[in-house]
């Protein structure tokens, strides 16, 4: 009955040695630490795939005169064809300029897309060409080449609105559903319609022969939004005054944005744009060239991505958060538990030993044997433990139990050892000072 401490002992301790020969982590163990991690991934994965698989029918991108999705403009475009105005759709700015006169209206999808040369070619094309230019939902990018004097203002939700405004156009659609990107301009003859926190959604600006229409939002073209309101009246009226509509949508991997960016102004041979007065493709005086950081700058890279994106990175990012504080360690006390084997003293004493030898840590060794010794002497004494370790109580109090001679300020208060061998003196030295009181 009495070996049995020391045999759970040997046994918990034989155990521990023969399941500790490696620190590596069997694939059990890395599959049960993982498998969180590795389901979570598969469920975004499969979800993924399945909603592209749902979405991935008939649509072909928003403001797409061939689309028939919500967001497309098939609905449009057919009423338009059935006016007798030919539809033309593009998504190169050279086939743009070609297919734009002074009787057509040149629909921009997404004129923040453009780099700074193809802007400033658009803009030389329709400066005097006397068509109409209708800008969807232009922003700071291109506002300054496309629309000089023209400055965007604060974005309003889109909501069914009134025109408050003379534009004949606007008069005759009454409300409509407008929004998005508001605009201020103080340029003479300026139609300002559809006021959102008093700046309108829908500008026109007057040029030589023509006009450019900023319009905030594209609700009033989509297939989902052309029967509400005024939406379809003014839409028509809009791209529809003149025989020729030339629907622009921009696309990244247009040739025209790589190679002319040599001089911000085209720089081709040819004359991209007929009917154009002042000859966009060889003219070095362009009024807009000189505005903006730079004349061949291009749109930046967190541009292109849609403002939904960032924000479902961040919603991730706040996710990833929480679930690894909720993975992590739980605060409060260590919840206490009983050993599974019986630790001698001895045993543990030697192991603090074999740690402090490892770190070399003779100081805070040394330390701990004068502190208990200490411990011990100040009970002999007559010192309370309060002052145990004061070297003004226990010294005066030891001297007179010691034989004269005896300094028992430098053993019990002094300067720890040079080496192991100071070390295992001092050891010595502290024992006999205690043998010496007890016996005294």
């Amino acid at each position: 009955m009495t070996s049995s401490p020391a045999t759970a002992t040997t046994t918990g301790s034989g155990s521990a040695a023969t399941g500790s020969t490696s620190l590596s982590a069997t694939p059990a163990q890395l599959w049960k630490r993982t498998r969180g991690f590795v389901i979570a991934l598969l469920v975004l994965l499969v979800g993924g795939l399945a909603t592209v698989a749902l979405h991935s029918g008939s649509r072909h991108g928003a403001l797409d005169p061939g689309s028939a999705d919500p967001d497309g403009s098939r609905a449009l475009a057919e009423l338009l064809t059935e006016r007798g105005v030919t539809v033309e759709a593009v998504t190169t700015l050279d086939g743009a300029l070609s297919a734009y006169g002074p009787d057509s209206t040149l629909l921009v999808t997404d004129p923040d897309l453009l780099t700074r040369s193809q802007q400033v070619r658009l803009a030389d094309a329709t400066a005097h060409a006397g068509g109409r230019t209708v800008l969807i939902a232009a922003g700071p990018p291109s506002l300054p080449a496309l629309a000089p004097g023209v400055r965007a203002a604060d974005a309003a939700g889109v909501t069914a609105r009134t025109p408050q405004c003379a534009y004949p156009a606007a008069r005759r659609a009454g409300g409509a559903d407008m929004g998005g990107v508001t605009y201020e301009s103080e340029a003479a003859g300026t139609f300002r319609c559809y006021p959102a926190r008093s700046s309108p959604a829908l500008l026109v600006v007057p040029r030589p022969g023509g006009e450019t229409v900023l319009l905030g939002s594209p609700d009033i073209l989509v297939n989902r939004r052309l029967a509400h309101e005024g939406n379809a009246s003014l839409a028509l009226q809009l791209l529809g005054s003149r025989a020729h509509l030339v629907w622009y949508l921009p696309s990244l991997s247009d040739p025209s944005s790589t190679g002319d960016d040599r001089d911000g102004t085209g720089g081709g041979d040819a004359d991209p744009s007929p009917g154009t007065g002042s000859g966009a493709g060889g003219s070095d005086q362009d009024p807009g060239a000189g505005e903006g950081p730079g004349q061949d700058d291009e749109v930046g890279f967190f541009d292109l991505i849609p403002s939904g994106w960032l924000w479902g990175t961040l919603q991730l990012a706040v996710a990833a958060g929480l679930a690894a504080v909720w993975r992590g360690r739980r605060f409060g006390p260590l919840v206490t538990e009983n050993l599974p084997v019986a630790v001698h003293a001895s045993e543990a004493t030697e192991g603090h030993a074999r740690l402090y030898r490892k770190a070399d840590a003779r100081d805070r060794a040394a330390d701990l044997l004068r502190e208990a010794a200490r411990s011990r002497l100040a009970p002999l004494v007559g010192v309370s433990p309060r002052d145990a370790h004061s070297p003004d109580v226990l010294v005066p109090a030891l001297s007179p139990r010691l034989p004269a001679g005896g300094d028992p300020a430098a053993l019990l208060f002094g300067r720890p050892p040079a080496d192991d061998t100071a070390l295992v003196r001092l050891a010595d030295q502290l024992d006999a000072l205690e043998r010496e009181v007890r016996t005294s």
